[in-house]
């Protein structure tokens, strides 16, 4: 970095730790008004979040300033003064070549020199970045630049993004995938959208999506039709047996029993040589339910001798009716058009955007599904992206993300939960996907309510506003205990304002994210207009309609 490196020298190192380090800034830039000109811009020496360079011969460490604080002394005259300091996080080497690497493995020791830097070395320092023309905001210290993140670290092992609510994650999201449009136009994203935020219907009907009509393909999950026989064994445990019930072994066991019998019987209809109890293929719920219940009262030597099953399906015949019964399920339990195994194919194509419109982005709407079968619909679409490349001898030409909104719901941190197959099969996603071009983007409120297995395989962390302490504490464990410290900015960061950490971005860095445009529909709502200008009057007939009928507008 000869040519471009700053010669402005503002400290000294006065301390050196395996974590970190302490700097004194020179006299001249301790006044009520440091500023100093680096290249073509001012900049205030040693601020918060600001860059700076440590060289001592062949060494040059580049570290991020986290930290400022004054502490008085008296000269030998008894005279008061105040010497300045800061604390800095190491991030990575600067070689003699120029090029920037991560990660410190030569430390330079006290009073070793501290030049700021300037535009023209963050630029040097980012260039390779940049190639890749993925650009998702600009710097908070340098305005007038703007990152770009290394998309096949982003995609291609996971990533998470956190904050509280009202930080701006659903604007992040709806950026961060316009952008990836814009960079890679052949980009393949599955999105769960749980509260009908980027895809939704207008009054007169018309669907309105926050990416362009052309790339973005709505799907209803009510309407798609998520048909109960191409769910796991698992799933349909989570969907039909209650865990806590004392006989929920046995139900389990007998379940797995009629499966693999009604789908060896399905096998030899469509010609199919092998079948697994997870096998994707069509069986009757309607004889599932008989076997069932004929068990349940089965009866021997004319009715004197119960059967050896006689009475233990009480619960699950009454909690498989109920759910039979309630129409929020017939998108489940009922398809009308995924009722053949043949069908499976369209269904995949409409899935991955391969049907008679193509396109980048699917959204799957899951605004209106039941709340309790949420974890287990979000489930079987992980699962399908899963299969879909497992089997697909293209998988590398193909690789496909999955974005899972409010991922803390349906991916829960406690064991042995109502859903716990659900979690198990999106654990997989994220042990095993990005070996078949799968890999999973998690976003969530609350980092502490999520599977640690989930964000332990998350490689990039894009964290926006929390002051919840334990939220803070954890993703200062998920990240390199040098950047740690890094974490205690969260509380300040704006609305729209992130922190990306991990190997994405060359370095720690603190970024405004770029406004989207459209903008999802997850705005907050105005109080204080509505409370002003609001209407008068209802339809409250309406509402009771819409519920009774679970539909939403």
């Amino acid at each position: 970095m000869s040519e471009q490196q700053s010669d402005i020298l503002i400290g000294y190192l006065s301390e050196v730790r395996g974590d970190g380090m302490d700097a004194r800034i020179t006299e001249e830039h301790s006044n009520d008004s440091p500023i100093i000109k680096v290249g073509d811009e001012e900049i205030l020496a040693g601020h918060i979040g600001s860059y700076v360079v440590i060289r001592q011969a062949n060494i040059g460490v580049l570290a991020l300033v986290f930290k400022m604080w004054e502490q008085d002394r008296f000269d030998n005259n008894d005279r008061r003064k105040s010497d300045r300091f800061i604390s800095l996080i190491p991030v990575g080497e600067i070689q003699d070549n120029g090029t920037f690497i991560r990660g410190v493995r030569h430390y330079p020791t006290p009073g070793a020199k501290v030049y700021a830097v300037g535009l023209n070395e963050i630029n040097a320092i980012f260039s390779k970045f940049r190639e890749y023309k993925f650009f998702i905001g600009q710097l908070a210290s340098h305005k007038d630049y703007h990152l770009s993140l290394d998309p096949r670290a982003l995609f291609g092992r996971h990533f998470a993004i956190v904050g509280q609510s009202g930080s701006g994650k659903s604007w992040t999201v709806t950026s961060l995938i316009q952008n990836t449009i814009k960079a890679m136009p052949k980009s393949h994203i599955i999105m769960l959208d749980l509260h009908g935020e980027y895809c939704w219907k207008d009054n007169d009907g018309m669907i309105q999506s926050a990416f362009p009509n052309e790339l973005v393909n709505y799907v209803d999950a009510m309407e798609m039709e998520m048909p109960y026989w191409m769910m796991t064994y698992a799933e349909l445990v989570d969907l039909f047996i209650d865990r806590d019930d004392k006989g929920a072994t046995l139900q389990m066991s007998f379940l797995r029993e009629v499966l693999q019998q009604l789908k060896r019987k399905e096998a030899r209809r469509i010609g199919l040589p092998t079948v697994s109890i997870d096998t994707p293929i069509y069986f009757s719920l309607a004889e599932m339910y008989m076997q069932f219940k004929a068990s349940n009262e089965e009866r021997k030597d004319f009715g004197k001798v119960q059967g050896a099953l006689f009475g233990q399906f009480d619960e699950f015949l009454i909690r498989m009716q109920s759910r039979f019964n309630d129409v929020r399920y017939d998108f489940l339990l009922k398809p009308k058009l995924r009722n053949t195994s043949e069908s499976m194919s369209d269904l995949l194509r409409q899935f991955v955007g391969l049907g008679d419109k193509k396109a980048n982005i699917t959204v799957v709407d899951l605004s209106s599904v039941p709340t309790d079968v949420r974890p287990a619909v979000s489930a079987q679409v992980g699962r399908l992206a899963y299969e879909f490349n497992y089997w697909n001898p293209r998988r590398r030409d193909f690789p496909i993300t999955l974005i899972c909104e409010e991922a803390h719901a349906y991916i829960p941190r406690e064991k042995n939960g109502p859903f716990e197959g659900t979690k198990r099969m999106m654990e997989r996603i994220a042990k095993e996907g990005r070996k078949y071009g799968v890999s999973i983007g998690v976003v969530s409120q609350r980092p502490t309510e999520l599977s640690e297995t989930m964000l332990s395989q998350c490689s990039s962390f894009i964290c926006l506003r929390t002051t919840n302490p334990d939220d803070q504490a954890y993703i200062r464990g998920l990240v390199p205990e040098a950047e740690g410290d890094l974490t205690d900015i969260l509380t300040s960061l704006g609305r729209g304002e992130a922190l990306v950490l991990g190997e994405a971005a060359p370095l720690p860095t603190r970024v405004q994210i770029y406004r989207p445009s459209p903008e999802p529909k997850s705005n907050d709502v105005d109080y204080f207009t509505s409370w002003r200008e609001g209407p008068t009057d209802l339809n409250v007939d309406e509402i009771v309609n819409f519920w009774r009928t679970q539909n939403r507008k």
